[in-house]
């Protein structure tokens, strides 16, 4: 990656960011741009938020979207403006790269893109595995649930082994599966609704983590946009489409989430904290046979996400093994299918292992905290590629102010996680600086191995 510092200056008009994108074709538009953004940020955990919500805030679950949705604005403020300025594949990863340099790139990089995306898919591995234990009890526990999670993870990383052209139709031809549900439960739903049920439920904080914690896994939903601006280097006029493609993207999720939790509260009142498959059961109180469709859905759209998980987030560590960051051999490349195979199996494992021991609450909270640390990253980046009149005139106040309140409100969502969740997140940052110290007495920094220079064929 090319840093922003006095001895390599970025200029994105003449060779720096747009010279490392040479060969990629800019075709896509604002209209696709915010489908994928939408797709990326809407994932499958939106099918066990609700309960996750109302357990820890009660009726107030919408306020805590809110807040946090403002709290996302500041940062979509600030990565729409640095996006404008640095429009280079990677998305955060190349702005935060370009604005505080390398270290402080791999240290987002690997934390909070790849580590957060390794603990959501765990998150969304586990409420898969819980949907179908509360359907089919003998898999709900134990061996069985741990068998269960197993051959899911396997039979997506072999889609995934199979080439990024089959793995890439798999994942477009399904993902339509993960917004016909939600739409039909808002739309069939909102019809149901009682204001009774809606006022229903714990108060704030007298039954589980209170607002602050509520506001974290909010930050969970929120989170995604990373992902698909990482194709920020393909984007038609990306000055334009960038931030208008985030701006539209995000308030499309924030309208979503908040009428989710509404229509789910206004259905199931104070017995939604403790669902198991909140929206199934919540549009079965209208009828049992759209619970059948929903509960079919929740699971399909579950299983679709862990598939583009795997699909996307290996090729961070395929990507920093080929910027020699990480050993070579995770970048090895399949003779046959031409996909990142180490770096596949690696995730898959990891993943397999975390939705085993733990628990969707308790990764989604770390997975969360992991955002924070990215955000407050990409709000510093903006501001220092502003100071500096990165890729067109200051914006004054605007991104001063809006980092300033980004920083301040990640800052502020992270010291409501518990002090181990905190030093889980610290070791994460630690264990990233030494990898960053340690590439050049390890042999990584220097040497690219031969498998990671293939190219990938589709």
């Amino acid at each position: 990656m090319i840093a922003a510092t006095a001895e390599r200056p970025l200029d994105p008009g003449k060779g720096g960011e747009a010279h490392r994108d040479r060969g990629l074709v800019r075709g896509v538009g604002v209209a696709a741009f915010t489908a994928a953004i939408v797709n990326g940020v809407v994932g499958a955990g939106v099918f066990t938020l609700p309960a996750v919500m109302a357990l820890n805030v009660g009726p107030q679950a919408p306020v805590a979207f809110l807040v946090c949705a403002v709290a996302m604005g500041a940062v979509v403020a600030c990565v729409a403006d640095a996006g404008r300025r640095v429009p280079t594949s990677g998305g955060i990863y190349g702005t935060v790269d370009a604005g505080l340099g390398p270290r402080a790139g791999f240290v987002a990089g690997f934390v909070g893109i790849w580590l957060s995306s390794v603990l959501s898919c765990g998150g969304i591995a586990a409420a898969f595995a819980d949907g179908v234990g509360a359907a089919v009890p003998a898999l709900g526990a134990g061996l069985p649930r741990a068998a269960l999670i197993v051959a899911v993870i396997a039979a997506l990383m072999i889609v995934n082994l199979r080439g990024v052209g089959f793995a890439a139709r798999f994942i477009t031809v399904a993902t339509v599966i993960k917004l016909v549900p939600l739409a039909l439960f808002v739309g069939v739903g909102a019809w149901f609704v009682t204001g009774i049920d809606l006022h229903a439920g714990a108060a704030a904080g007298t039954d589980s983590g209170g607002f602050g914690r509520a506001v974290i896994f909010a930050l969970f939903a929120f989170s995604g946009m990373e992902t698909p601006l990482g194709a920020s280097g393909e984007a038609a006029d990306p000055r334009r489409t960038v931030p208008h493609a985030i701006i539209l993207g995000m308030a499309f999720v924030l309208a979503l989430y908040v009428a989710v939790q509404v229509v789910a509260q206004g259905l199931l009142g104070g017995s939604l904290a403790h669902s198991a498959a909140p929206l199934s059961t919540a549009i079965a109180t209208v009828s049992p046979g759209l619970g059948i469709v929903l509960a079919a859905g929740a699971t399909l759209s579950r299983l679709i996400w862990i598939g583009s998980d795997l699909l996307g987030a290996p090729r961070v560590l395929f990507a920093f093994a080929r910027d020699r960051l990480l050993p070579g051999w995770l970048g090895t490349v399949d003779r046959r299918f031409h996909v990142p195979r180490t770096a596949i199996v690696v995730h898959a494992v990891l993943v397999a292992a975390l939705a085993i021991t733990g628990t969707f609450e308790a990764l989604a909270i770390l997975s969360g905290l992991a955002s924070t640390l990215l955000y407050s990253l990409a709000c510093a980046a903006a501001w220092r590629l502003d100071k500096r009149g990165v890729g067109g005139a200051r914006a004054h106040r605007l991104v001063p102010l809006a980092a300033a309140i980004g920083v301040a409100a990640m800052v502020a969502i992270a010291v409501q996680a518990k002090p181990a969740e905190l030093f889980g997140l610290a070791a994460a940052v630690a264990i990233a600086l030494g990898i960053y110290a340690g590439r050049r007495m390890f042999g990584w920094h220097g040497e690219r191995s031969s498998s990671a220079t293939q190219p990938e064929r589709t």
